[in-house]
């Protein structure tokens, strides 16, 4: 049996950052991934690390994702150091609303999130039409405006998932693909014995970190964890590639790194089902020609669907099981925002063996009010 400080199960965006920050720090680490069978949530991203519109009834969050964005300049710098990989890190991007309605709506919960965050809020600007034009001059006519906060930005976030395993191996972590987990056993006396498939013992780890997503459930409920997460389909369009028009992020459109552009921002409450469908694209691609008329004049090339992991209020879950200590149940939507957060913060958490009573505000006992 190898032994292991941690074994981390999900092999996704927050796995490997927690890896990822537990290697750097000398941890014996190994990932277990389930593969291609997994839903993979971390490979149908739209690549946002955003902050604005964050945390609004949970100042705790608003701060969290503020901290992220103020971190992810050293991680995007050590990935770079560290492997060669550069994952396209901009930190420029303006929430641009379609319709007056929609942007009263957006400055009303920058406002509410700004007086419940008290002093540690961060600013935003609310730009008009022509202020907005000097910034995206392909904007249409009939936009109103934007907010922006000189947090929010986008990268790519395959890059960022490849840099994080490349480094993470080659600092000594063992990555299992294609590994089904089946059962966590509690060790009397500390620790844990890792099942796979038909009962096979693989591992002894000291800790435990729970990051698979809606594949979480089943391996936590019987060692009395509850993770109130439901699945939440995005559709995301791509498009053909062109010349750089696009330095900044939108929170429907932006441009890659390779030229192309992706559209998004769908959102259906059906279960596990990541097929797309052409009414949903449809919409999407109308919405975002609303707001760059160019956008229309594009070539579709692809299309795809994937399951955001989502709790009842939008924000994160972190947890610790309080009858076996070891034992910890990370989830969250947010995976390329908080990678520098997962990486840097969490990671010590881990390493500590406690959630620092700071960040109990995401425990999934919120959701229970009489407890």
């Amino acid at each position: 049996m190898i032994e292991y400080d941690v074994a981390i199960i999900g092999g996704g965006l927050l796995g490997s950052a927690f890896a990822w920050g537990l290697t750097r720090r000398g941890q014996k680490v190994v990932v277990f991934d389930e593969g291609d069978a997994a839903i993979r949530t971390a490979r149908g991203n739209f690549g946002l690390v955003w902050v604005q519109s964050k945390g609004a009834g949970m100042p705790q969050y608003a701060g969290w994702s503020l901290r992220a964005s103020n971190l992810w300049d050293d991680l995007a710098a050590e990935l770079l150091e560290n492997t060669g990989i550069d994952v396209h890190y901009v930190k420029e991007g303006y929430n641009i609303l379609a319709t007056e309605a929609e942007l009263e709506k957006a400055i009303e919960r920058q406002k509410q999130i700004r007086t419940e965050m008290g002093d540690g809020a961060y600013n935003f600007e609310v730009l008009d039409h022509k202020t907005l034009k000097k910034h995206a001059p392909e904007i249409s006519n009939q936009v109103p405006g934007a907010i922006f906060t000189g947090h929010d930005g986008h990268c790519n976030p395959l890059f960022l998932m490849r840099a994080l395993q490349q480094d993470l191996q080659e600092k000594g972590a063992h990555y299992k693909p294609n590994s089904q987990i089946s059962k966590i056993e509690p060790i009397d006396g500390g620790g844990f014995v890792i099942y796979g498939v038909n009962e096979r013992k693989l591992v002894n780890a000291e800790k435990v970190v729970v990051s698979a997503g809606h594949g979480s459930k089943p391996l936590i409920s019987d060692l009395g964890i509850d993770l109130p997460v439901h699945a939440d389909q995005g559709q995301v369009l791509v498009t053909e590639k062109v010349p750089p028009i696009m330095r900044f992020a939108t929170g429907t459109v932006r441009q890659t790194d390779n030229g192309s552009f992706l559209l998004g921002a769908s959102s259906k409450d059906i279960g596990l089902d990541a097929r797309t469908d052409l009414p949903t694209m449809a919409e999407v691609a109308k919405y975002c020609a609303s707001v760059f008329p160019f956008v229309g004049k594009l070539r579709l090339q692809r299309a795809w669907g994937a399951l955001r992991v989502m709790t009842p209020d939008g924000c994160p879950i972190y947890q610790q099981s309080a009858q076996y200590p070891g034992l910890f149940s990370f989830a969250c939507h947010s995976g390329v925002t908080l990678a520098s957060t997962h990486a840097y913060d969490v990671a010590n958490w881990i390493i500590d063996g406690a959630i620092p009573q700071n960040y109990a505000a995401f425990h999934p006992g919120r959701f229970n009010v009489s407890a």
